[in-house]
């Protein structure tokens, strides 16, 4: 967002810069057309012989630097035009043969000359004036439309995190319920002898549901929080897959589900954070193994950069698959039945864009897979 902001602020400072050579110029056209003559024919009205090889600025500032120091003595102030003319890079001499110019009229024609000199040189300058107006007027709007974004990102985040903590609240809830009802009944004697391995079991699997979303809400909060940086280095992408892939294949078979790997063999290196990609990788992995057909089968695919998890289970709904990245999205079965979280995917989708990659749902990917989940990165 930062580089589209600087990139803006450059194009806009480049357009108001050529606007403004626009403005010099056609004032420049003026003054050499128009109002350079005009001032001549008034000045030899009045008497008074400019001649000189000065362009327009330079010509209006050593006219009124000359009239300025009129008052000097006359060796003094042919002194001071000669040194002007070098310093400014032309040259410029003025004759005044008007008896009249030292009684009252010379006076006040020396006030007007002045004064209109004066205006001149600011209209010059108007087309600067103007363009620093306007670029500050647009970088101030921008950078009031990025503290308005910026409160709108600060309000987001606030009621995400409001959301976030209802959502931990209720999924640790539910398991700390049957955790304390089964131990009640197994410490009371309650549970009968048939039923008490029963009752450990559940106890146990609600602990490791509570361990899961620990973690799971860990590594969201870890890669949303600021300074957070992915410690990058070269990989094979491939052989990355193939150990995630590896690391639940007892968990596809425990499930009676068949992992079809369709991997690339050569190497398919990669700038990368090892944990991070591997993480998201088998949050997918998880998540087809959580939803996938009973029995059915799971793709892992992999072609140069776009890696692809695909299943057979249902398909989603698409109300759903439009918010299916955001933290403790799920559908009413993985919140009954699954044990799903919703935060596997918004995990997944932020390593993968902080690696410049994007993932998608893909509900129309064939081959028999009601829906893919694919990883799509830049070639390096």
């Amino acid at each position: 967002m930062k580089s589209n902001v600087k990139w803006f602020l450059v194009q806009r400072f480049l357009i108001t810069m050529f606007c403004v050579y626009l403005g010099v110029e056609a004032i420049n056209f003026i003054y050499r057309v128009a109002l350079t003559p005009a001032v001549i024919v008034f000045l030899e009205t009045q008497q008074i012989e400019i001649t000189g090889n000065s362009n327009v600025a330079v010509w209006l500032l050593q006219m009124l630097f000359y009239f300025s120091t009129d008052f000097l003595p006359p060796g003094v102030r042919e002194w001071v035009q000669e040194e002007l003319g070098r310093v400014m890079g032309g040259s410029m001499n003025i004759r005044i043969t008007s008896p009249l110019y030292g009684g009252v009229w010379g006076v006040a024609l020396h006030i007007m000359i002045i004064g209109g000199i004066i205006v001149l040189l600011l209209v010059r300058l108007l087309p600067y004036l103007v363009g620093a107006f306007c670029y500050s007027r647009i970088v101030t709007k921008q950078f009031n439309e990025l503290l308005a974004q910026e409160e709108a990102q600060k309000l987001a985040r606030d009621q995400r995190r409001n959301l976030l903590l209802s959502d931990i609240a209720h999924d640790i809830k539910t398991p700390i319920t049957t955790i304390c009802g089964y131990s009640k009944a197994l410490s009371e004697g309650v549970a009968a002898k048939n039923d008490r391995q029963s009752y450990l079991d559940a106890i146990y699997a609600k602990a490791m549901r509570m361990d899961e979303l620990v973690t799971l809400l860990f590594d969201y909060v870890k890669l949303e929080s600021e300074g957070f940086t992915l410690h990058r280095e070269p990989g094979d992408l491939a052989e990355l897959t193939r150990e995630m892939a590896a690391f639940l294949y007892a968990d596809f078979e425990d499930s009676g589900m068949e992992l079809v790997l369709d991997i690339l063999e050569e190497r398919v290196f990669f700038d990368m954070d090892r944990l991070q990609l591997g993480r998201a990788i088998t949050n997918l992995l998880t998540n087809a193994l959580r939803y996938g057909k009973a029995g059915g089968r799971v793709l892992v695919r992999l072609q140069e950069y776009e890696l692809t998890v695909a299943d057979e289970g249902e398909a989603i709904d698409p109300d759903f698959a439009a918010h299916i990245f955001e933290p403790f999205t799920r559908g009413d079965r993985a919140r009954s039945s699954k044990g799903g979280s919703g935060l596997g995917h918004g995990i997944a989708q932020k390593i993968v864009e902080m690696h410049g990659g994007k993932l998608l749902l893909n509900q129309n990917f064939g081959e028999g897979y009601t829906k893919a989940f694919q990883m799509r990165f830049p070639p390096q």
